[in-house]
C-alpha cells in the first residue's frame, strides 16, 4: 500500500493563506476598535472563535473534548499565556500603533522563542540562530525607537513586545510538556473558552460596555479576526505542519508580516517611514535566519 505525497504547489498556497490570513488580522482589528474597547474585543473574538472551532473539531472531525484534569490544566497554561495575555495585549498593541508595525512587532515572537528555549531548556541555537536572534533584535530596537518619543505609542510597542513573549513562552511549554494525546486543533478549540471565561469579565468590569457600537462596523472585522485570522488559521497550520518540510511551515514566520504591512497600505493608507522600513527588514530577515536554522536542524535530526 502506497502513501499519496503531498502536493508541494497545495502547501506552498496553504502557507501563503494562513500569511494572508492572519496579515490582514492586523488592520481588522484596527477597524473592529473603531466601535469597541481593546479588552471586550479580545474577550469576543474568543467566544466566537471558540465557539465555531469547537464546533468544527466535534461535529465535522468527531473529536472528543478532553476530560483529563492533567491534560485540561496543561491546556489553561497555554490558554492564558497565548489567547488570553498574548491575546489582549496585542489588541491593545493594535489600539496605538498602525496595523503594519503591530504585525513587524508581532513577529518578533520566533526570536522570543528561541530565547525561552535558550534560558529554560538549555537548547542553544546554531551559529546562524544567533546571527539571527541579533539581526532580528536590532531590528526590533530600530523599529521602535522613533515611536517612542509619544507615550501613547510608546504603551502601544511595549504591550505588543510583551504580547510576543506571551505567546513565545506558550509555545515554548507546549514543547516542554506532552501534548500528543490531543490535537492541535483540539487544544486551540478547548483554550479559546478558557480564555473567554477570563477576558470577557475583566473587560466588563474594567472597560464596560459604554463605548462599544453595536453595529455592522464591528461585527464585520470582528468576525474575520475571529473565524478566518483565528480558527480557521489554527486549523490551517495544523494541517501545514503534518504535510509541510520545515523550511515550509517555518515560512509562514517571515510572510505574516510582510502581509500585515501590504494590508496596512492597502485598506488603511499606512506607510512606515524609512526607519520603520529599515528596522521591519532587519526584523524580518533574523526571523528568517532563526527559522531556516531551526528548520535545517530539525531536518538533519530526522536524517539521522
Amino acid at each position: 500500500m502506497t502513501t499519496s505525497t503531498p502536493n508541494p504547489r497545495v502547501t506552498l498556497a496553504l502557507v501563503v493563506l494562513v500569511a494572508l490570513l492572519i496579515g490582514a488580522n492586523f488592520t481588522a482589528l484596527k477597524y473592529a476598535l473603531d466601535h469597541t474597547t481593546p479588552l471586550l474585543l479580545a474577550g469576543m473574538r474568543t467566544v466566537v472563535g471558540g465557539t465555531f472551532l469547537l464546533c468544527f473539531v466535534t461535529l465535522v472531525r468527531g473529536e472528543r473534548v478532553p476530560t483529563d484534569r492533567s491534560m485540561l490544566g496543561k491546556i489553561f497554561v497555554v490558554s492564558f499565556a497565548i489567547t488570553t495575555v498574548s491575546s489582549a495585549l496585542l489588541v491593545v498593541g493594535v489600539s496605538r500603533v498602525p496595523a503594519g508595525l503591530a504585525s513587524l512587532l508581532s513577529s518578533t515572537m520566533p526570536l522570543f522563542t528561541a530565547l525561552l528555549v535558550l534560558l529554560l531548556m538549555g537548547t542553544r541555537p546554531t551559529r546562524l540562530g544567533v546571527i539571527g536572534l541579533v539581526v532580528g533584535f536590532v531590528g526590533t530596537v530600530v523599529l521602535a525607537s522613533p515611536s517612542l518619543d509619544g507615550e501613547t505609542t510608546a504603551i502601544g510597542i511595549i504591550a505588543l513586545a510583551l504580547s510576543a513573549l506571551a505567546w513565545a513562552f506558550g509555545t515554548v511549554f507546549m514543547q516542554w510538556r506532552d501534548f500528543g494525546s490531543v490535537s492541535p486543533v483540539m487544544i486551540v478549540a478547548v483554550q479559546l473558552p478558557m480564555s473567554a471565561a477570563v477576558l470577557i469579565p475583566v473587560a466588563l468590569l474594567t472597560e464596560g460596555v459604554a463605548d462599544t457600537d453595536w453595529s455592522i462596523g464591528l461585527f464585520v472585522p470582528l468576525a474575520y479576526a475571529a473565524i478566518p485570522a483565528n480558527a480557521v488559521t489554527f486549523a490551517l497550520m495544523a494541517t501545514i505542519v503534518k504535510r509541510a518540510a520545515a523550511t515550509q511551515a517555518a515560512a509562514t514566520a517571515y510572510l505574516i508580516p510582510i502581509s500585515g504591512v501590504f494590508f496596512g497600505w492597502l485598506i488603511r493608507g499606512e506607510r512606515l517611514g524609512t526607519v520603520e522600513l529599515v528596522g521591519g527588514v532587519l526584523v524580518v530577515a533574523g526571523v528568517y535566519l532563526l527559522v531556516t536554522a531551526n528548520a535545517r536542524a530539525k531536518m538533519a535530526w530526522s536524517e539521522r
